[in-house]
């Protein structure tokens, strides 16, 4: 008998680095969603991956950054909370970006770590090999790695590496999941996400991160079709009218799309309803923080 290896793995990281894009990759589905604008994963998304021998929860936290708002703070918290849990944490910075004060801010916090931490470079394929070595010594000089893994979480270099490297530091440990489960979130959660994605997608920066969304409902109907009903929220009327849109064409895009990847998701036709609802600054409300899914984690 081989044994068994598990552990929890934290992904954490200054925000719009490919954290759910690497997640995603691993669980080899869209679990986490994908933005180019900060702040676009508000919860830890946790994705399983296993294999015979090895089952590794990943973490995908929240980009850390200066909070702003009571949002801001719990997304913050939420990635901090992270570290205090795992027994690998990776540190995600883009080969194509220079060191900022963001990353020194993650630094100091991970020296403080008491798990490995491994250097993951990210888009490797968007820069020169010299310019890759240079990032790499900048970093190592700040603090040391236990291991430094450059990848393209988009293109799929050196992930495999990556994935031995992380089995090789875990302990032996019993299968957490099944085998057949990729995510410890219900699926309404990764509905509302997927939701939430396509207007960001298709808002741009006119909807920028004062919006919310709350799956209803969800059932199966004598069609053998599931139906959700789901609520946008957003902060003003003005936001409401952009995610409506002319004539209802910016909310039926919306809808077009996220049912697609629902689909995917579930494996079943999906009938997908869609309101917006105003609620004035949400975001510094606990009360709807609390509504609308950002609830504390307890530790």
């Amino acid at each position: 008998m081989t044994e068994h290896k598990s552990g929890f793995v934290a992904i954490v990281g200054r925000p719009n680095v490919g954290k759910s894009t690497l997640l995603n990759r691993i669980v080899g589905q869209k679990i986490a969603i994908m933005s180019d604008k900060a702040q676009t994963t508000r919860n830890k998304i946790q994705g399983v991956y296993t294999t015979e021998d090895t089952q590794i929860v990943f973490i995908d936290t929240p980009g850390i950054h200066k909070p702003k708002s009571r949002l801001g703070d719990f997304m913050v918290e939420t990635a901090y909370s992270a570290l205090r849990e795992v027994d690998v944490v990776l540190f995600m910075i883009s080969a194509d970006q220079k060191r900022g004060k963001g990353d020194d801010f993650i630094i100091e916090r991970l020296k403080k770590s008491n798990v490995p931490v491994f250097l993951v470079v990210n888009k490797l394929d968007k820069v020169q090999p010299d310019q890759l070595l240079l990032t790499i010594e900048d970093y190592a000089k700040q603090m040391e790695f236990a291991e430094v893994v450059p990848i393209s979480a988009t293109e799929g270099n050196n992930f495999e590496t990556l994935m031995q490297i992380i089995e090789d530091k875990l302990p032996e440990g019993p299968q957490y999941f099944p085998e057949d489960q990729i995510t410890d979130h219900p699926e309404y959660f990764i509905v509302a996400e997927l939701i939430r994605e396509k207007i960001l997608l298709l808002t741009r920066d006119e909807i920028p991160h004062s919006v919310a969304v709350v799956v209803d409902s969800m059932k199966r109907n004598d069609q053998d079709k599931v139906e959700i009903q789901a609520t946008i929220i957003v902060e003003r009327d003005s936001q409401k009218g952009i995610v409506i849109g002319k004539g209802g064409k910016m909310m039926k895009q919306i809808g077009t799309k996220a049912r697609q990847d629902i689909e995917h998701l579930l494996g079943d036709k999906v009938f997908l309803e869609l309101w917006v609802k105003v609620q004035k600054d949400w975001r510094d409300k606990q009360r709807y923080l609390t509504d609308y899914g950002y609830k504390e984690n307890e530790y």
